[in-house]
């Protein structure tokens, strides 16, 4: 059975082919803002599953796999900036703090969807104005949940992981791994 990713993400694309799956591409178009919860770990898990769904109606009897990440702190939804300001405003909220990140995935094919919602604690240091400056000028913040990517540049900023980093990056891995099996999808190793 064809796995499809309901994703333009780059990052997602190379977590699944470092785990050596075969697998296209067709990016979900849905409208995110008819979210009624402000749950972080239920939005992640309801956008994976809208996501998965919205594109196995084109691609039915091929396994689809949906995701979407958020970072929260204090349970509020940081979700990505909106303006430069915006970028400056919530690192300097998330500087020597902890917060969670969550991304949820589903699978959806002919009668079945399963997902699953992983969370992960991250530690940033503690940000200088000139360090938060020179990130949000590097351009890279800017299409990011939470404002930074720990996958790029904002590595730096990061203190401590508790949990899968590949939550982080935007696909539980290990996880999805088993998710997968279970539709009859393998990768190299599981």
């Amino acid at each position: 059975m064809k796995l499809i990713l309901a994703s333009a993400s780059p990052r997602r694309r190379e977590l699944l082919t470092l785990a050596g799956y075969e697998y296209e591409v067709c990016p979900a178009d849905i409208d995110e803002s008819c979210i009624d919860t402000t749950d972080p770990g239920e939005t992640v898990k309801i956008l994976a599953e809208q996501k998965a769904k919205a594109v196995f109606a084109s691609h039915t009897g091929c396994v689809v796999l949906g995701s979407d990440t958020v970072v929260a702190y204090n349970g509020v939804i940081l979700g990505k900036p909106k303006s430069r300001k915006d970028a400056v405003n919530m690192l300097r909220m998330l500087s020597g703090k902890t917060h969670t990140v969550y991304t949820g995935v589903a699978a959806v094919t002919d009668g079945k969807c399963e997902s699953f919602v992983s969370e992960t604690q991250v530690e940033f240091y503690r940000l200088t104005d000139s360090e938060i400056d020179a990130y949000v000028n590097s351009g890279e913040p800017m299409d990011k949940a939470g404002a930074y990517g720990i996958q790029g540049k904002g590595v730096v900023l990061v203190k401590s992981v508790s949990g899968d980093y590949s939550t982080v990056v935007g696909l539980p891995l290990a996880e999805c791994a088993r998710l997968l099996s279970k539709f009859g999808i393998h990768g190299e190793i599981i």
